[in-house]
């Protein structure tokens, strides 16, 4: 009776995995910045956070938080440790997958080797709530092996013509190729709520008219000078400066990504955590 009931709630706790990949093809458009802040949001809101700093060759997540790293998932590939062997503690308690940096081995990984990480992630003995995939700038196989695996697909855009256009590039590879239909958005650095409802009017006129996706504005952050400042101190802007324009975004952002169902059975391709998905 007792292996019963430890057996339901382990099911119960395998059900609440939700998992986010935050891409966007063009870099510096603060994929990284939405990837923490909302994970730090997210913490703060009792959820058991995970990122990994899927940049496989250019790790920046620690660098953004200041955390000294011992190991990273180029130990992992090498098979001198495990996933649970690396992961590292953030702000408000959130754990962190770290990626290695200025490791070409990394970056050529094969698609093999990719689908042989994201299986790794069924092996993992912690507990989570939420998988936030913080992926590479670019098309690359490696972003779009990461986007593929994970069950949302949040894009990061900001009001550049090279930002929308890398964007659709994505949008375009993943729904062709990899049967990846929805995707949500985040206008990302814009002036107020009407620029970010105009950035993605841009988008959608364009994918309305070449693809078959569906998009979903999830978050309008503002131009915030208090990132910029968070940066500088190596801080998340949402534990730096807490009442800040772009913090309550993030907040905001975090409240409506716990409202997100997750999917009771796999989808049919590789995803992270696919073995708990299968048991159901």
């Amino acid at each position: 009776m007792i292996d019963q009931a430890s057996g339901l709630r382990k099911m119960q706790d395998l059900q609440q995995i939700k998992v986010i990949a935050v891409s966007g093809g063009k870099g510096g458009v603060g994929k990284t910045n939405v990837s923490l802040n909302t994970s730090i949001a997210l913490a703060q809101q009792g959820k058991r956070v995970l990122v990994l700093d899927a940049d496989l060759g250019l790790a920046n997540v620690d660098v953004m938080l200041g955390l000294r790293v011992q190991r990273n998932l180029s130990h992992v590939l090498s098979g001198e440790c495990e996933l649970d062997d690396i992961i590292i503690k953030g702000p408000a308690g959130i754990n962190i997958i770290p990626a290695s940096s200025g490791t070409q081995s990394m970056v050529d990984l094969t698609p093999a080797e990719h689908a042989g990480l994201i299986r790794a992630f069924s092996d993992m003995h912690g507990q989570f709530d939420v998988l936030v995939v913080d992926t590479a700038a670019g098309i690359s196989d490696m972003v779009l092996s990461f986007c593929r695996a994970a069950q949302d697909v949040m894009l990061v855009v900001c009001d550049e013509p090279t930002s929308i256009t890398d964007c659709y590039a994505l949008m375009k590879l993943l729904s062709r190729d990899h049967d990846v239909f929805k995707f949500k958005v985040v206008a990302n650095m814009v002036r107020s709520p009407k620029e970010g409802q105009q950035l993605f009017g841009k988008l959608t006129k364009v994918t309305d008219r070449f693809l078959d996706v569906a998009l979903e504005l999830v978050a309008v952050i503002p131009f915030d000078e208090h990132i910029r400042k968070s940066v500088r101190k190596q801080k998340a802007v949402i534990e730096a400066f807490p009442e800040s324009p772009a913090a309550q975004a993030f907040k905001a952002l975090a409240k409506r990504v716990i409202s997100w169902p997750v999917p009771k059975q796999a989808s049919g391709h590789l995803e992270f955590f696919i073995e708990q998905l299968l048991e159901h």
